[in-house]
């Protein structure tokens, strides 16, 4: 079975988000209409710099409902089912996930954890272990289709043997409230490491297209200066409030 790897790719965002933000903010305070102002947003009368520091102030103060008008819409591949079982736990979002009712899973790729990959005794096992279950996918697969369950029909059932390692492929879209929600819980060094690389690599993407919104973001301990997950659960990176 085929070894494969994270993927990320950032396929959409909206329009202008910078310029859009601003004026959401702007209409709280403001007595006039802001799509009056809009046309002077985008042909840069109110610089950048002054829109992106009024709205880091604003954010600062914890308002930041406006930034919900923002989504970005992210294409993954190369990642666990068991990363997106713990993906789709993060509810305001969109989901489209590749169906193993429609995909044949017989050459299925799968993930290997680097505590197993680096481990020879374990990764020999695994890696058995994978090759054992492709085997059983497609014998299950042919018994079925001799008894004239056909293509999705011989999927659906088959693909019950399949592990959690299995790799799959996700479009997801999320707005910026929520994917500041996203990276505070994922990129936590307390994260598993298959969906925090998910998060720090979103990220990435985000900042490098609003970072009035996402320079800061990450991890709650990085912005706060300390852990607030209390004793019990700290990673010691940051000192306890």
């Amino acid at each position: 079975m085929p070894q494969t790897g994270l993927r990320v790719e950032l396929l959409a965002h909206t329009p202008d988000p910078l310029s859009l933000i601003y004026a959401a903010f702007r209409q709280c305070y403001h007595a006039g209409f802001v799509a009056d102002m809009w046309p002077r947003l985008l042909n840069g009368e109110i610089s950048r710099e002054k829109q992106g520091e009024f709205i880091a102030g604003l954010m600062e103060s914890g308002h930041v409902s406006p930034i919900e008008h923002v989504q970005f819409t992210f294409a993954a591949s190369g990642v666990s089912r068991a990363l997106t079982h713990q993906l789709v736990r993060h509810r305001i979002a969109s989901y489209s996930q590749q169906s193993q009712r429609y995909v044949d899973g017989s050459n299925f790729e799968h993930i290997i954890p680097p505590a197993i990959a680096a481990n020879p005794k374990a990764r020999e096992r695994f890696e058995s272990c994978m090759a054992e279950i492709g085997d059983a996918y497609r014998d299950i697969k042919a018994a079925l289709e001799e008894d004239g369950r056909n293509g999705s029909r011989a999927n659906e059932d088959a693909r019950f043997v399949l592990p959690q390692a299995a790799a799959s492929r996700i479009v997801l879209t999320m707005n910026c409230r929520s994917l500041l929600n996203f990276f505070e819980h994922r990129c936590c060094t307390r994260a598993q490491w298959e969906i925090q690389a998910l998060a720090s690599t979103m990220l990435t993407l985000c900042r490098e297209v609003l970072p009035a919104v996402f320079e800061s973001a990450g991890a709650r301990c990085e912005r706060l200066g300390y852990c607030p997950e209390g004793e019990k659960f700290t990673c010691g990176r940051y000192p306890l409030p």
